[in-house]
């Protein structure tokens, strides 16, 4: 090869390795620029529906006080646990997002409490981030892979994934079973928002997904003296290594391949409600472990193992 060939390959080398090293540095700042003390506002509208007669419901607000703890800081993956206050006193374990860099291992949501695992090629996610989001009791909710996006003073990331109905819509109504979630992450000069495209869909074994409406979505999270999310820091230094203990038994549940099913409820209670009791008692991941199985339905036998 020729000298000049030979520099300009090498250049070109160089170039690509320190572009690819500093988008990783920016990507890994955008994700922690999440973690800290909170202001939040939720705002949600419904705003179309293919069928004419479809009557839209109210908008929906609602504001808190969150810390986004960050758990886990390693060069392919940080981790955010979030944690709401009511009334700066009383913390309420929220939910949790793992980002995981070049990752290859998903779960997807299908609908009625059903998740699959996909394994994606390597080449498809090359400089992605996975989003994990977890639920209160750390079971799955829903993930999606893209990549952060740093252009024009912006940096943002976005992705559309199926999810289950959250807390909002589940408690109030059933015409339908499964959110299409556009979800966009975006880091601002207040703090970071949270913008969603949803889409509202009617999901059955055999039939083509129904539309039902479309929603807009806007979470707004403005910093705070770090000092208004004491009590939680507090609260996590007393609660966190159960919570450590939770995660690791559904690392050791969860399938690595074919579905998840879950039954919503055992003994007329959900998973969260039996953890909190469990932790007072003392308990370790074996029982934990011994628990989470419980809400586990057995695909081959078609049933809860269990009472429900």
């Amino acid at each position: 090869m020729k000298p000049l060939s030979l520099l300009i390959v090498s250049l070109l080398t160089f170039i690509s390795a320190t572009y690819g090293q500093t988008k990783k540095e920016l990507d890994r700042k955008a994700i922690k620029d999440m973690c800290g003390c909170y202001e939040i506002t939720f705002e949600y509208a419904e705003t179309f529906s293919p069928n004419q007669d479809y009557e839209k419901k109210p908008n929906y607000f609602a504001s808190a006080m969150e810390l986004a703890l960050p758990i886990a800081d390693e060069e392919n993956k940080i981790s955010i646990q979030h944690l709401l206050l009511v009334n700066d006193s009383t913390v309420i374990k929220h939910w949790r997002q793992d980002w995981l860099y070049e990752n290859q291992e998903v779960f997807y949501y299908d609908k009625d409490n059903i998740w699959t695992f996909q394994k994606l090629p390597a080449e498809a996610v090359k400089g992605q981030w996975t989003q994990k989001v977890y639920q209160v009791d750390d079971s799955p909710r829903y993930s999606g892979t893209a990549s952060w996006v740093h252009v024009d003073d912006k940096h943002y990331w976005e992705n559309k994934t199926d999810s289950p109905l959250p807390r909002r819509e589940y408690t109030k109504r059933n015409d339908y079973n499964v959110m299409l979630r556009g979800n966009r992450h975006e880091i601002t000069a207040f703090g970071w928002i949270h913008a969603q495209d949803n889409d509202k869909i009617i999901r059955e074994n055999g039939k083509e997904d129904v539309l039902l409406a479309q929603e807009k979505g806007m979470n707004s999270y403005t910093r705070v003296d770090s000092k208004k999310c004491e009590a939680a820091i507090d609260w996590w230094t007393e609660h966190g290594e159960f919570w450590s203990s939770v995660r690791d038994a559904w690392g050791e549940v969860y399938p690595r391949e074919g579905n998840l099913i879950l039954v919503k409820k055992v003994d007329n209670k959900p998973l969260y409600r039996h953890l909190y009791p469990l932790e007072k008692k003392g308990g370790g991941k074996a029982e934990i472990i011994g628990l989470i199985k419980q809400f586990i339905v057995q695909e081959t036998e078609g049933s809860a193992v269990g009472s429900k």
